[in-house]
């Protein structure tokens, strides 16, 4: 089986526990505002690869990845779902940690089965909660949050660590009411192992005017890290107040 990779990064240290050998798979069906990424939107574009051979390229720098392992991101690695489940499940049979970066935004029942195949051979996945309103959400991202968040209770079901990531981006995803109904949400998810709250950034600008591509978030100013602190204090109060109501 052959699969549609952007590229790969040798010593990735944001993408998962330890260095990881960052896989980027091309294609995905988001056009988030903020996305750093635009190169990996198109599908049938890239490399066309085997997992073996990405097993192959691993292997030459696996010395230096013992603490970490494979991270699959994007582009959305779940577009191409037979392709990851092989990629996973070789990695696993050589003894590598899998991590799986995704929205969650293809969960939907056509794929189910196949998904929960690569699922199996998942050792963490980070899940990106864009927004925690749908209609927000889909302003933002081009599609709304209901499959991301059936898609995490999913994971909750079967157990997989979780690591949640949230990018705060000023007069969009910034509000108390939102951080906190978003917390709320978090605090129902049992196998949460990690809450990543990052500052909008607007690096990517020179990459969009490489493509051509008109930036939409052009006058969006970058978020502070001190206002990042401030929104995952608010998170975490909401999770709090989350698990009070319940217990």
């Amino acid at each position: 089986m052959t699969g549609f990779i952007h590229s790969t990064e040798s010593f990735g240290t944001v993408d998962g526990p330890g260095v990881r050998f960052v896989v980027f798979f091309q294609g995905c069906p988001m056009r988030c505002k903020y996305c750093h990424n635009p190169d990996t939107w198109d599908f049938g574009k890239g490399r066309i690869t085997t997992a073996q051979e990405i097993l192959d390229e691993y292997d030459s720098y696996k010395e230096f990845l013992k603490s970490g392992g494979i991270t699959a991101t994007g582009g959305e690695p779940l577009a191409q779902p037979e392709f990851l489940a092989e990629l996973f499940e070789l990695a696993q049979k050589n003894g590598i940690h899998t991590c799986l970066d995704t929205s969650g935004a293809v969960y939907v029942p056509e794929k189910y089965e196949i998904i929960d195949k690569a699922l199996k051979c998942t050792d963490l996945v980070m899940l990106d909660i864009k927004h925690i309103r749908s209609d927000e959400h889909k302003k933002l991202t081009g599609i709304g949050n209901e499959n991301i968040l059936k898609f995490a209770e999913h994971l909750r079901d079967l157990k997989i660590p979780l690591w949640i990531r949230h990018v705060v981006v000023p007069k969009i995803t910034d509000s108390a009411e939102d951080l906190t109904a978003l917390g709320k949400y978090i605090s129902t998810l049992n196998n949460l192992k990690a809450l990543d709250v990052l500052p909008y950034h607007d690096m990517a600008k020179s990459k969009y005017a490489e493509l051509g591509i008109s930036y939409p978030l052009h006058d969006t100013p970058p978020l502070s890290k001190d206002d990042a602190v401030k929104a995952r204090d608010i998170i975490m109060a909401g999770i709090r107040s989350g698990l009070r109501e319940r217990s």
